[in-house]
């Protein structure tokens, strides 16, 4: 099921087809709050697709003139006092990065959960070391709402347990609207 679309993208529902897709971008995750979804095996790729399939808050971005899968967003809000508001992601393919897809898919992704969805409220959680979702926060109109230090562990592949800190951007509706 196709949600939106950009000029060059496509956020749609994964299909069958994007478990070698998958597992390009998740047999190595770079940024460790994705590290407990690390894919090891094409046959995990395939299982991992048909769970997304499942879930409503996974979408995939696929090329428009492709049709390949280089990456991903999500949006869940099944956690939330309210409704309309949405926790926010995305993930992509170290292959097509500085090329402003990551851009181009959360804008029209914004756009599809503030006028589809009726989001009052978007918000990410981005590692403080991760400066280029920072900066993609700050495109979208997000601001900086807080930092929440040594919020998240994770165990490194050695074992190690490292503790992120968390900064939290937001924007509402109206601002979005507003911009």
């Amino acid at each position: 099921m196709k949600y939106t679309e950009s000029p060059r993208l496509i956020i749609r529902s994964f299909q069958d087809n994007d478990a070698a897709g998958l597992f390009e971008y998740l047999s190595n995750p770079r940024v460790a709050c994705f590290m407990d979804e690390k894919l090891h095996s094409c046959d995990e790729a395939v299982n991992e697709i048909a769970r997304r399939q499942k879930e409503e808050h996974y979408y995939a971005i696929s090329l428009k003139e492709t049709g390949a899968l280089i990456g991903e967003l999500f949006a869940d809000n099944s956690g939330e006092p309210d409704p309309d508001t949405y926790c926010v992601g995305w993930l992509l393919n170290k292959k097509y990065e500085g090329m402003g897809f990551a851009r181009e898919a959360a804008h029209a992704f914004f756009d599809y959960l503030f006028n589809h969805k009726n989001a009052r409220r978007i918000y990410a959680y981005v590692a403080d070391y991760n400066e280029p979702s920072q900066n993609l926060c700050r495109h979208l109109g997000m601001r900086l709402e807080g930092c929440f230090k040594e919020h998240v562990s994770f165990i490194t592949d050695d074992e190690t347990v490292v503790y992120e800190s968390t900064l939290v951007f937001a924007v509402l509706a109206k601002e979005w609207r507003d911009k």
